[in-house]
């Protein structure tokens, strides 16, 4: 996909921080709006419609969690991604009810930026994109099936829905939260270690005894591999 076809919104108050990555995200091609408040986000979100916020969360007045809760009740189909500078699990709570579909927190390198950019535009914006073949899955999600080097998985409906997770942000480490949240909902009640008896299953029917494809990050959650 040719990434001037997209538009990024980045939001922060740091000028520092505003102009790198306007410029690195430039350099990649990308079409890129910039706002140092707020009220100016929210108001360029209806004027660009982007496809991809990069969102603060410190900011002087409306902060990134209230700038997010607009942006999500302006209708414009976005991707949100809010920075924050403390890895704290309320804040991540907080973002992802309101809205905020991934995190980064600071200090963070561009490439892994880069990468979370494509996850999203490939997970909120698949009909942009020709390709659904990611390595040696296939994913088809009008008929709900993922096929693995050219066999058809056959899998249940969470399953389906957790390896497409995967399969769409693969190289990226993905928290429990985060799986939770996107494929069980915000609101389910059960333990976390649901995530572990479905992460299992799925490495089975893969054949991934060696845990090479669905790889565990101690203390941080799963990537998928699809080299």
């Amino acid at each position: 996909m040719n990434n001037s076809s997209i538009t990024i919104l980045i939001v922060d108050d740091e000028q520092s921080i505003l102009q790198f990555l306007e410029l690195g995200l430039q350099n990649e091609g990308y079409q890129v709006k910039t706002a140092q408040d707020g009220m100016s986000a929210v108001n360029l979100v209806n004027e660009y419609r982007p496809h991809v916020v990069i969102l603060d969360v410190m900011m002087p007045g409306m902060d990134g969690f209230e700038v997010c809760r607009m942006m999500k009740k302006s209708g414009v189909p976005l991707a949100v991604i809010m920075l924050t500078a403390k890895d704290e699990v309320e804040d991540r709570v907080k973002g992802l009810t309101l809205g905020a579909d991934d995190y980064l927190v600071k200090p963070f390198s561009f490439e892994e930026l880069l990468a979370r950019i494509q996850a999203r535009l490939r997970n909120q914006f698949p009909d942009m994109f020709s390709q659904v073949v990611y390595g040696p899955f296939t994913i088809d999600d009008s008929r709900k099936e993922i096929k693995y080097y050219d066999a058809i998985l056959a899998l249940s409906p969470t399953e389906y829905e957790l390896l497409k997770y995967l399969v769409l942000n693969y190289g990226i480490v993905i928290s429990k939260l985060m799986m939770l949240d996107k494929v069980w909902g915000y609101t389910f009640q059960g333990e976390d270690n649901i995530v572990e008896v479905y992460i299992r299953s799925l490495r089975d029917k893969l054949g991934d005894k060696q845990h090479e494809r669905i790889q565990t990050v101690r203390g941080a959650g799963y990537r998928l591999d699809i080299s």
